[in-house]
């Protein structure tokens, strides 16, 4: 089995309550007839706009969510490709390796139905500086546990990008799903676990800034609140 992410934009008269509909009514169950199984929808519906002052984009139009799923050889793409390209008016594919770093075990939601909570999409660049093999290496032997200690985090799902499928898809190597309370988005002292202790409330936020410094160069990260739907096979 093969893990795909396709991040995905919608048409610009198309609002994202809608663009989700179309997704989740039209696209899975044609995704699913074509052998994808675990799919997931993320999507910048209604749920998740009322926190687009945490939105991080780069790319001008901000995206509208990310497809993934997997399939027996990724030798498919295309026929997964054209389902989606008949909703969004652009998409990048890739081919990734998955880690679930931390399972969501406390947010759990009914199959199909929205997950509670809000996950927050980070596309990471890998630095010119960094030898790939070191990248990976602060990035999963250091940043992750870190985050993981200083954040509230109810959801880590790495995927390293091993290459793009679709023609133009901008240069991410990582791809991470990271679930939040919703109220953390708008709360750095729930964020960062401070419990209202301000002076540790800037140590965490801090230590993060300086842990993402050492393997991203910060302007180039993208990071998207997007609202979490999980199709049952």
């Amino acid at each position: 089995m093969e893990k795909l992410c396709y991040v995905v934009w919608k048409p610009a008269n198309v609002s994202g309550s809608a663009f989700r509909d179309a997704l989740l009514r039209d696209a899975v169950p044609a995704l699913r007839a074509l052998g994808a199984t675990r799919i997931g929808v993320l999507v910048a519906d209604e749920h998740a706009e009322v926190l687009h002052k945490a939105r991080i984009t780069r790319q001008g139009e901000p995206i509208a969510g990310l497809v993934s799923l997997w399939l027996d050889c990724v030798d498919a793409h295309p026929v997964i490709e054209a389902v989606l390209r008949r909703h969004v008016s652009r998409l990048a594919g890739y081919l990734v390796t998955e880690s679930v770093v931390l399972p969501n075990t406390t947010h759990v939601a009914t199959p199909g139905e929205r997950t509670p909570g809000t996950t927050l999409l980070a596309l990471l660049e890998k630095p010119e500086r960094l030898a790939f093999d070191e990248w990976i290496a602060i990035w999963h032997g250091k940043h992750s546990p870190l985050a993981l200690e200083i954040q509230c985090t109810y959801l880590y799902v790495r995927n390293v990008v091993v290459r793009a499928l679709t023609p133009d898809a901008p240069p991410w190597r990582g791809i991470v799903e990271e679930g939040f309370p919703v109220e953390a988005v708008t709360d750095p002292m729930l964020w960062y676990k401070a419990e209202g202790d301000a002076r540790k409330m800037r140590e965490n936020l801090a230590r993060m800034i300086a842990s993402v410094r050492a393997f991203l160069d910060i302007e180039r990260v993208e990071s998207h609140p997007l609202t979490e739907y999980r199709i049952p096979d």
